[in-house]
């Protein structure tokens, strides 16, 4: 599953749609009609791509069925807070001691600190291995060891799991971490437009969590104006990624 993962991840990169059109296009090259028609789908599309409405409101569609709790939302009922991998950098990025790379998605370990700010009692468990395909890299938990460490967060207060690289097995494996009930009252920490795929994947599994959503993309409106080809591009690939997994772990009945 996890190498079909990695495979299918290719189509939601929208810049290689544009690559296969415009190798489509050469190799039509003898039917100059069609290979013009493809080069002007092939520019078409990359100019499509960098309006930024059209992903947005894909996004706030995910993101809007699990809306953000209250930072004034009592703590007091949860035995813990699931931390879900995929807000570090890959591990051959981790270049310099002593410094923590952060990604795009960095909310899903910034935002545990007002957490235990709030409620110093909480147990985190941050669940994440590697999820490069051909990597040796140390597993993105040992990395958040790291990070939290370096935000002085108390030992006591974490646990790690190491092994899992999907957000079915992020599910699964976190079962087995000793001292984890997981009938017991657990909020579930990952960015927004990843939480219904997540919540649907941990209920089916037996979990008890409470969405804890963080890393909204879209807000709440986008203007008509808004145009970026770069972060138009990366909120397509986010988007799609999405629903493709979605779609997956429907059809293979992991959530």
């Amino acid at each position: 599953m996890f190498i079909a993962a990695k495979f299918l991840a290719f189509l939601t990169q929208p810049l290689a749609w544009v690559a296969l059109l415009i190798l489509a296009s050469l190799l039509c090259i003898r039917w100059p009609q069609l290979a013009t028609r493809l080069g002007g789908i092939a520019l078409a599309l990359l100019l499509i791509l960098g309006w930024e409405p059209l992903p947005d409101a894909v996004l706030r569609q995910l993101e809007s069925q699990y809306p953000a709790l209250s930072h004034t939302a009592p703590l007091n009922a949860y035995a813990g807070v699931v931390v879900l991998g995929g807000g570090l950098d890959a591990g051959y990025v981790w270049t310099t001691p002593g410094q923590s790379a952060l990604n795009d998605a960095a909310e899903r370990l910034t935002e545990v600190l007002p957490l235990l700010r709030r409620r110093p009692q909480l147990q985190v468990l941050f669940t994440g291995g590697e999820g490069e395909l051909f990597a040796n890299a140390l597993p993105e938990a040992e990395r958040a060891r790291q990070f939290f460490s370096s935000q002085g967060i108390a030992p006591e207060h974490l646990q790690y799991e190491s092994a899992s690289r999907t957000t079915y097995e992020n599910a699964l494996l976190s079962k087995s971490v000793p001292g984890i009930d997981a009938t017991r009252p657990w909020l579930l920490l990952t960015s927004a437009w990843h939480m219904p795929r997540s919540m649907a994947t941990f209920k089916s599994l037996g979990w008890n969590v409470t969405a804890y959503p963080v890393d909204f993309r879209s807000g709440s409106s986008t203007p008509w104006t808004q145009y970026n080809m770069d972060s138009g591009v990366k909120k397509w690939r986010t988007a799609l990624h999405e629903l493709l997994g979605m779609l997956a772990y429907k059809l293979s009945g992991r959530s």
